[in-house]
């Protein structure tokens, strides 16, 4: 493709040299560059994509997106502009031949619920008959076909090659994880969303964002690209979402007046069941996820689903069928104590799945979690609040701390929770705070492991170690049974 043809819908601020030239690659990483590739040159948190110009040049590259003004070679072509990535999202948009709008895209964003909602709503389009994609947190999908993923939402480049390969493959439709990063860095601009979901906003990623303000201003922003949009209006910031909005919009709620709301509530152990009345179907729905927070991600995908023209049995049928790894995630051991692995890491998810369990519980509730390091630290002590609050016993232990000393993280925590007088105990290697939870467990306990969910890894300060918390109670189990 052409150059020129590349950047036409682009705000250039200066041209040096050959916009004719033809490109037959984009790059936005140094060391993936090479004769015939545009190089986007990104102004990252931590390196900055101009110092790597001559590394560029030297594997072949001969035009440059730049938004410094910088010093190449005579034959180097320089194209100028405000924001480079935005520029990356437009350029890869036109480069793959604005891919997302060959299928329809629905969006989830919002503090919690993001990854089950999205696999409710591809499990009722899979029940449809429908090829989907999926792009998450947990993983990438193109119907059965599971693809890596080390990041919520792709960057732009990487999100729009995604898919284009999903419109080879003949994907009906693809449903995915947004996240506020992604709409603060212009990871999903210039892709045409026919459905955006808010699912709710509560505190989290203020490291990133700074204020509460800006999170909320970077979900709205889903709202402004959309279609159609659905909105969690029982969500103390779902009314601002529907009143800035630029899209249609539909609500969903609990006994209230939403579009598509759920009456008579039935909480199971395992499970929930519900009325739902739309302006399309009313009928009864069944959940394989325990939990209020259940109804609302169900919610959002019926309504996402309805939108899209899906008939209720299909629905119906798709929820009662769906699975989520490591989200209210029984762990099959066969012992008179329960093992739940759940990735609840912010103050709301905790207390979610906290509650949730509390209300079944038969015996004591112990909590076991931790918080990442270099993230927001406002949030430690009121997790270490909630877990005070709701379990009958917690242990506070590490959680990919990065480049943090997990003790200082732990201690953190626990100014949160010394203010609820809870019993707790406080052990550093996660492993072995996993095995003091099951050695010390009674008949009919439940252990809330949270925070790691369906990931297999923590992160240290030099390395990422694998950590599989299926496999490590399944080890301990073994352990335990040989004495």
């Amino acid at each position: 493709m052409v150059l020129k043809d590349l950047v036409k819908d682009l705000e250039i601020l200066d041209v040096k040299g050959d916009l004719n030239l033809e490109i037959e690659g984009i790059a936005y990483d140094s060391r993936k560059t090479k004769s015939g590739s545009l190089f986007v040159c990104i102004e990252g948190f931590k390196a900055d994509g101009h110092k790597y110009i001559p590394q560029a040049i030297e594997n072949g590259t001969k035009a440059l997106l730049v938004q410094k003004e910088v010093e190449v070679p005579e034959d180097i072509t320089v194209v100028r502009v405000k924001d480079t990535r935005y520029a990356l999202a437009s350029v890869a948009d036109i480069f793959h031949q604005h891919p997302s709008g060959k299928f329809k895209l629905i969006g989830v964003t919002g503090t919690k619920g993001k990854t089950t909602t999205t696999y409710m709503i591809k499990s009722i389009l899979d029940t449809y008959g429908q090829k989907t994609g999926l792009i998450g947190t947990i993983c990438n999908k193109i119907g059965d076909e599971v693809l890596p993923t080390d990041r919520t939402t792709p960057e732009s480049h990487d999100l729009q090659e995604l898919f284009g390969e999903m419109v080879e493959k003949k994907v009906d439709s693809v449903v995915m994880e947004v996240s506020s990063h992604a709409l603060d860095l212009h990871r999903v601009s210039c892709s045409e969303f026919d459905i955006g979901v808010f699912t709710n906003l509560s505190r989290d990623h203020l490291d990133f964002h700074k204020t509460f303000e800006n999170y909320l201003d970077a979900k709205i922003k889903l709202f402004n690209m959309c279609k159609k949009g659905l909105v969690n209006i029982d969500s103390e910031y779902g009314r601002q979402v529907v009143d800035r909005a630029q899209c249609e919009v539909f609500t969903f709620g609990i006994d209230n007046d939403a579009d598509i709301k759920a009456v008579n509530v039935v909480k199971k152990q395992a499970s929930i069941e519900f009325d739902v009345i739309t302006p399309w179907f009313t009928g009864k729905v069944h959940v394989n996820i325990p939990g209020k927070f259940s109804v609302y991600n169900a919610l959002a995908a019926i309504g996402s689903s309805a939108l899209m023209g899906n008939s209720f049995d299909y629905i119906k049928e798709g929820l009662k069928n769906v699975t989520v790894p490591g989200r209210a995630e029984v762990v099959p051991i066969g012992t008179d104590y329960t093992v739940i692995i759940d990735y609840a890491h912010s103050p709301d998810s905790l207390e979610n799945i906290l509650a949730t369990v509390k209300g079944y519980a038969p015996a004591r509730v112990i909590s076991l979690f931790g918080c990442g390091g270099d993230r927001d630290k406002s949030k430690r002590p009121i997790m270490g609040e909630i877990s005070g609050k709701y379990a009958d016993f917690t242990i506070i232990t590490s959680d990919n701390p990065r480049t943090e000393e997990p003790s200082a993280i732990i201690n953190d925590i626990e100014e949160g929770i010394k203010k609820t007088k809870a019993a707790y105990i406080t052990i550093v290697d996660r492993r072995e705070a996993i095995k003091y939870a099951m050695q010390n467990a009674r008949p009919k306990d439940i252990i809330v492991l949270a925070g790691k969910g369906h990931e297999t890894y923590i992160m240290l300060n030099d390395k990422t170690i694998h950590f599989d918390e299926r496999e490590v109670v399944k080890e301990i189990l073994v352990e335990m049974n040989a004495k």
